[in-house]
């Protein structure tokens, strides 16, 4: 991990990065408006340089990616043989190199899994982190940061969440949606260039946010994430991920039968669940504490955060059965803590549902 931004006034950096920079509430608001940038110690670079690197990935992956154009970015998951989550990845082309941008907890294993799928093909993928890092912030900032690559095009991966890309399906039918304002992006640059920023912010020219903001924006638009949502038997149609990160009408792939199946024969068998949780307490309830009805354990939180305005919310994945209006609880280490359930992914889920669109109720809004 890089420790350029060690010196920063006010900064806390732990072996995953810089997790804040003394206010990570404010740090959310600066970064949702633009404000401030956010560096990624927690993500890695993948360069898969070669004639074949589309088509390749396109075979391999659950995203349609021939004739992808240069500076446009998708994200592609890599299925099992049973349609469950392996590796997730951001993924930028810029006319000669496929760049993906992936949780650098899965970085390692993605490549492995690359470099045994290459054939005879002209593909040759390495991990580039030595050369290369990762900033986030609101698209316009990084747009006014990030100079272009060798081949003039800017490698800035703009995230399409929370919209339907072609070939795309979205269950969740709340309006409007959590993530309709997140203008999220991430873009790749050089360790001078990473620096730069570091030495810029030192200077106090550049305002930064950490990792706390980042995830707690990402929690509040309902986004999935790899070293989060994700575990070995984890659907995308359980994360409502088919949106952005599964193309249903392209050719064979890993797990496409499955994928396939589940969306128009059958309904996923957990579903992602937003959760407003009681903000009593000031202990926020740890990865995979457990879900409950009663003293039943219907679930596990996959991410829980507190949001500049929505307050104490987490993410989490619950048996389809779950009453959608049920009252709920979860585990923290104060004890249990009443959580109320804002519906993701229907328990009907399905490209055959019949799901009226419900208007969406924040805390905020219920607070106005």
């Amino acid at each position: 991990m890089s420790n350029a931004f060690a010196e920063v006034p006010g900064a806390v950096v732990d072996d995953s990065g810089l997790q804040h920079v003394g206010s990570p509430l404010i740090e959310q608001r600066r970064l949702a408006t633009g404000a401030a940038v956010a560096p990624r110690a927690d993500r890695s670079v993948i360069a898969v340089p070669g004639e074949d690197r589309l088509s390749w990935l396109d075979s391999l992956s659950s995203q349609a990616l021939n004739g992808l154009p240069p500076g446009v970015g998708t994200e592609l998951l890599i299925l099992d043989p049973q349609g469950h989550v392996e590796h997730a990845a951001a993924v930028v082309d810029d006319g000669h190199t496929t760049w993906l941008i992936a949780d650098r907890a899965d970085a390692a294993g993605l490549l492995e899994w690359l470099r045994r799928m290459r054939f005879r093909l002209r593909v040759d993928p390495r991990i580039a982190d030595d050369e290369y890092a990762v900033v986030g912030a609101a698209a316009s900032a990084l747009e006014r940061i990030v100079p272009a690559s060798p081949s003039g095009v800017p490698l800035v991966w703009r995230d399409p969440w929370p919209g339907v890309a072609a070939g795309g399906h979205a269950y969740s039918l709340v309006d409007p949606h959590p993530g309709a304002g997140y203008d999220w992006a991430e873009a790749i640059v050089t360790r001078d260039e990473e620096q730069r920023i570091a030495d810029a912010a030192a200077r106090g020219e550049l305002e930064l946010a950490g990792l706390a903001a980042v995830d707690a924006l990402r929690v509040a638009a309902w986004r999935p994430r790899w070293s989060a949502e994700v575990d070995e038997k984890v659907l995308p149609h359980e994360l409502d991920w088919l949106r952005t990160a599964v193309h249903l009408e392209k050719g064979c792939y890993r797990g496409q039968e499955t994928i396939a199946k589940v969306h128009n024969l059958g309904h996923p068998p957990r579903r992602l669940v937003a959760l407003q949780l009681d903000g009593s307490g000031s202990v926020l309830p740890a990865h995979a504490a457990a879900v409950r009805l009663g003293d039943t354990d219907v679930g596990a939180v996959t991410s829980a955060v507190l949001h500049y305005e929505e307050g104490p919310i987490a993410l989490a994945l619950v048996r389809r059965t779950t009453p959608v209006d049920a009252a709920l609880t979860v585990d923290t280490s104060d004890g249990p803590v009443a959580a109320a359930q804002e519906v993701v992914v229907p328990p009907d889920a399905g490209a055959t549902a019949h799901v009226p669109r419900i208007t969406r109720l924040s805390r905020r809004a219920a607070a106005q």
